[in-house]
């Protein structure tokens, strides 16, 4: 009888406890569950994405995120991943349905002991669905009201979501370290390669980062123990385990610093500009994909080029002194696809883009556009310029007496041959026939010059004033581009996270035809000059390489083109030159202008040139410059225009005259230098 009468009360109080737990657990949902996030929106999640910028043959560049994540769909996940994250995080995922109460006891009486003073480790009992509604919708913080939430959430997410599902959002969402979220974004980071080529031993690694993400001291003895977890859930055999556990951890923690320095400048020139034209949130949140135009081989082909020549110049300088720095730009000169881009010596030192955002005068570089000028007038490319001393002239109230850089006289000498040579005083009277305005103009025409200029004057059409080296190649590029003018173009297209143009965008993907012309429904604008204007000087340009200032600028099988620059007392060289397809543009310089001294000078811009376009055009035939119809081709004497049939002493070339141009006859070359001193000619 007492048995029975035990019995019973034992049998009331386990009823009442149990009456007592659901109401307790009522009160509780009474309590914390009526106002719960809205968890409904779960169904159709799109969470923040990182932004990847890749080259111009898909390699990855870099990313722009605030959180790094790649989105992976769980049919995309490998089936051990997931496994490792289960047999780390909840063993009973596939089986609770929501709350792990086996997990909840064991946690309950670990813990307990411990607090008893027994040596057992402090545990959880949070399931994957639990964490789930934690980083969605919760904080971390340690109080019961959250854990209550916590369970509350987690028990209607596995009535309304399936299980697939919940893992998806776990694994996309999951902080694991390295400014990784999610597995896609985390096999980038630690392995560079995607979530489906992870080996074994890599899955268990990644699943080993929740508990400490950024504790690389214990990584080995965390991941070789989700693999012994693994083994005892039934996922893998202790042979798998073993060969997974022998197996090196390479983390490639390398791989972003890398390509961040060497594509920096590009990439950050791009970001700026995308900030500008989508804002923030779709740049660092949205999971765009930007195909740019970057070249990878050419880009660190025109790295290499640039900090050769730089390292060499700074070789023996203090560390207190200022370093030389530069800037190279490479691009096409029919479409304006930049393929190479470096702003200076070193991204980390400074992000100053010296192609882009550094304002510098130019020159003799734009000589050029004042014979462009000149040549679109009538004149040949053997007229005769008078090369003698200039007196008199006078700007903003000072006398100046422009010279050559040998500080010679050679009388009256051939545009060409002043151009190939760069002369100063030839310029000068050049410039004095043609109108400072006009040749201004031209300058402004081509885009290298801003339109709204507020002063005119001979300095500014002989190099004083200042542009950018972009700007300079822009305009350099209308001369072998049939005279359009370009707009320079990083990025060919834009695709959101599910694979669409962004609006706005005509072309996914650009096909170029064999002649490297834009699509045919672009639209084209009215050419900046004449064709046969454009190719004599283009012929004229050649010369400067082969035989004038540019020789540095040689590449042996190639026919090459384009111009030196040096300003006064050296304290900026430049060089700019281009091959049938191809153009590219160098600058030298201080940050705070100052000489670069003695032996400096355009040669080293153009040496810089020359050392990227041999990488650049190796594989390459030879394509010459295309000549227009109308002209017509004579070999002249290149000392004094004469034809060489009259006069075949010294150097001969060929030379391209439109109709009504000819030689010059040998009586109009015999003006001497001594009689040829002018005063007062401005």
């Amino acid at each position: 009888m007492k048995f029975k009468k035990y019995l019973r009360i034992f049998l009331n109080v386990i009823f009442w406890c149990i009456v007592a737990g659901i109401a307790g657990l009522a009160a509780l949902v009474l309590i914390y569950g009526h106002d719960l996030p809205d968890y409904k929106n779960l169904a159709t999640y799109t969470p923040p994405v990182a932004t990847r910028l890749y080259a111009s043959d898909g390699s990855l560049l870099i990313e722009y995120a605030e959180e790094r994540r790649v989105f992976i769909d769980f049919d995309d996940m490998p089936p051990q991943l997931v496994n490792a994250f289960i047999a780390a995080e909840d063993q009973n995922f596939w089986t609770h349905p929501g709350i792990d109460v086996q997990g909840i006891t064991r946690a309950a009486l670990n813990n307990g002991m411990r607090v008893l003073g027994f040596d057992t480790k402090f545990t959880g009992a949070s399931t994957i669905t639990q964490q789930v509604a934690k980083n969605f919708f919760l904080t971390s913080d340690r109080t019961i009201s959250r854990k209550v939430k916590e369970a509350i959430l987690a028990l209607r997410l596995e009535r309304s979501f399936s299980k697939k599902h919940i893992m998806t959002l776990y694994l996309n969402e999951i902080f694991l370290g390295a400014r990784a979220y999610g597995v896609g974004s985390a096999a980038l980071m630690y392995f560079n390669k995607p979530v489906k080529d992870l080996s074994l031993a890599e899955c268990a690694f990644l699943a080993s980062l929740p508990k400490a993400p950024n504790d690389r001291d214990r990584a080995i003895e965390r991941r070789n123990y989700v693999l012994k977890r693994m083994v005892d859930d039934g996922y893998i055999t202790k042979e798998m385990a073993d060969e997974a556990m022998a197996e090196p951890l390479n983390i490639n923690s390398g791989f972003t610093a890398q390509m961040e320095m060497d594509f920096q400048y590009f990439a950050e020139d791009v970001r700026r500009k995308l900030l500008e034209n989508i804002g923030r949130d779709t740049l660092y949140n949205q999971g765009l994909y930007i195909k740019t135009t970057i070249n990878p081989e050419l880009q660190r082909a025109a790295a290499a080029a640039l900090n050769k020549e730089l390292d060499a110049f700074n070789a023996n300088k203090s560390a207190k002194e200022p370093k030389l720095q530069g800037a190279i730009i490479a691009m096409n000169p029919h479409t304006g696809r930049i393929l190479a881009m470096t702003g200076g010596r070193s991204f980390k030192e400074s992000s100053f883009n010296r192609a882009t955002q550094a304002y510098r005068q130019i020159g003799s570089t734009i000589k050029p556009f004042v014979y462009l000028s000149a040549l679109e007038k009538g004149y040949s490319p053997e007229s005769l310029i008078l090369d003698a001393p200039i007196v008199g002239w006078r700007e903003n109230n000072k006398e100046w007496r422009p010279e050559n850089y040998d500080r010679k006289f050679m009388g009256n000498i051939p545009l060409r041959f002043a151009l190939e040579t760069s002369r100063n005083v030839p310029a000068v009277r050049m410039v004095e026939q043609i109108g400072v305005r006009d040749a201004i103009d031209t300058a402004q025409r081509f885009g290298v010059y801003p339109k709204d200029l507020k002063q005119m004057n001979e300095s500014l059409a002989l190099g004083s004033g200042e542009t950018t080296l972009q700007k300079l190649v822009l305009g350099y590029s209308a001369f072998i581009n049939g005279g359009r003018a370009i707009q320079p173009k990083m990025v060919d297209y834009i695709e959101d996270r599910y694979g669409n143009l962004l609006s706005g965008q005509k072309h996914k993907q650009i096909e170029w035809d064999e002649t490297l012309l834009p699509p045919v429904d672009e639209e084209k604008s009215e050419p900046l000059s004449d064709p046969q204007s454009l190719y004599q000087l283009v012929s004229i340009l050649q010369g400067v390489v082969e035989r004038g200032t540019g020789k540095q600028a040689q590449v042996a099988g190639h026919t090459i083109a384009g111009k030196t620059g040096t300003t006064n007392n050296v304290k900026d060289v430049w060089f700019v030159g281009f091959s049938k397809n191809l153009i590219a543009g160098v600058y030298l310089g201080y940050d705070t202008p100052k000489s670069l001294g003695k032996g400096a000078g355009s040669h080293m811009a153009a040496r810089v040139f020359a050392d990227f376009m041999r990488v650049a055009l190796q594989d390459e035939s030879n394509q010459p410059f295309s000549v227009p119809d109308g002209l017509t081709i004579v070999r002249v004497n290149r000392g004094n225009g004469v034809a060489a049939s009259q006069d075949p002493n010294g150097i001969i070339v060929n030379e391209f005259f439109k109709e009504g141009q000819a030689p010059n006859k040998p009586q109009n070359v015999e003006t001497k230098v001594e009689q040829a001193v002018v005063g007062g000619i401005f």
